[in-house]
């Protein structure tokens, strides 16, 4: 298995005796995105305030060519980009709300951006959830979808891969079927799918709302979220920003204009220095002729090697009684193990005070994958769990 550790030299460097094994969680940044950063600083030293001009005229298209391309999106035009995917979560409920407490199909398995805000709307009275039980696994994919059939909903609300346990929704085209520019709107959180597997939105690319950004396996960091805005829903967002009409900005300014492709979603100034990071990152993987499929074959080997060291007891006997979840028969997996553990918490601070990083959810303990890991990493990470946790 080749190394690819060189693209990671600076984050290695840093922290040399550091085993990490979160890239689900904060992914590694490679040396690519460092440069990425830097020419967003020399572009805003040199071109001051036309920077602006290069932003929407160059990083930005770029960012959304790459982006189509890695979904099978049609059109890049129709990506809009912020600072966190909770804002266009903001943007998109506020512009659908009915004048009577929002009706959502969800499910119990979202990651807090969402659970969070929307249990604080249902704290309010202006929604009703209806959350499908992402347990057990081999039936979520039909039972969400009977909910859908059972009632028809505001929105629908769910996560492609779920964050806690990988579980994968494969119902995508079928959930697609309900949505409507007037009637039901359904969005989908791709933040664990995107280039995390192979994806292939083409054919619902003109009725649903994607979600997603570079923080974890994309390898670019914050303030690179985007959102994929199907032609027709919603053309006017309620909550807006001046950057949903940038060309207008010296025209005389009377009605509230939008741009009439996935722009009109945009908010306000942020910082677009992870757009930088993103095209760049993009860059070195082309460089390096490696996409999603190939860097996901290279990791399904590690997470393999991983799975079968933890059931061997090679990371100890505290690690060895979790049950690890394995929610997909088949098909495209997560990109971390999750062992669950009434213990998943205490296990993680005990590695992370041994420097191994992992993270927990609840009883969960996941364990990532990145392309800076080679085979090599899977023994290491199994002494030091087995040290660390003999105690704990």
């Amino acid at each position: 298995m080749k190394s690819y550790k060189h693209l990671f030299s600076r984050a290695l460097a840093a922290a040399p005796g550091r085993i990490h094994f979160a890239a689900h969680s904060h992914h590694l940044w490679p040396d690519a995105s460092y440069e990425g950063h830097m020419q967003a600083w020399d572009d805003a030293a040199a071109l001051a305030d036309r920077k602006w001009d290069k932003i929407f005229g160059e990083v930005i298209p770029r960012a959304q060519a790459h982006i189509a391309a890695e979904l099978k999106l049609p059109d890049p035009r129709t990506l809009a980009f912020a600072s966190s995917t909770h804002e266009f979560l903001s943007r998109i409920f506020a512009t659908r709300w009915p004048d009577r407490p929002m009706d959502v199909l969800t499910s119990d398995g979202e990651f807090h951006s969402f659970r969070r805000q929307a249990a604080r709307w249902e704290e309010r009275g202006v929604m009703r959830q209806r959350k499908v039980a992402c347990e057990p696994f081999d039936t979520f994919t039909e039972r969400f979808l009977a909910a859908a059939r059972e009632k028809t909903p505001d929105i629908i609300f769910l996560s492609h891969v779920m964050f806690r346990s990988g579980l994968r929704f494969d119902g995508a085209e079928e959930i697609a079927k309900h949505a409507a520019p007037d009637g039901t709107w359904v969005v989908l959180d791709l933040y664990h799918s995107f280039m995390a597997m192979p994806c292939d939105f083409s054919k619902i690319a003109g009725r649903v709302f994607l979600l997603g950004g570079g923080y974890k396996y994309a390898m670019a960091g914050e303030n690179a979220a985007y959102l994929h805005a199907p032609p027709g829903f919603g053309p006017r967002p309620l909550q807006t920003g001046w950057f949903a009409d940038f060309g207008a900005m010296e025209a005389k300014q009377g009605e509230v204009a939008y741009g009439a492709d996935g722009s009109r979603f945009f908010g306000a100034t942020y910082d677009p220095t992870g757009l930088y990071r993103f095209n760049a990152v993009q860059t070195m993987l082309t460089n390096e002729g490696l996409d999603t499929p190939a860097i996901s074959a290279r990791l399904d080997v590690l997470r393999a090697m991983m799975a079968d060291a933890i059931a061997a007891g090679e990371a100890g006997a505290r690690l060895r009684k979790a049950e690890l979840l394995q929610p997909n028969a088949n098909g495209p997996q997560a990109r971390f193990l999750s062992l669950r553990h009434p213990d998943a918490v205490q296990w993680k601070a005990a590695l992370t005070a041994a420097n191994v990083i992992t993270d927990a959810r609840d009883d969960i303990l996941r364990i990532g994958f990145g392309l800076y890991q080679d085979q090599a990493d899977v023994p290491a990470f199994c002494a030091a769990a087995k040290r660390a946790l003999s105690g704990a």
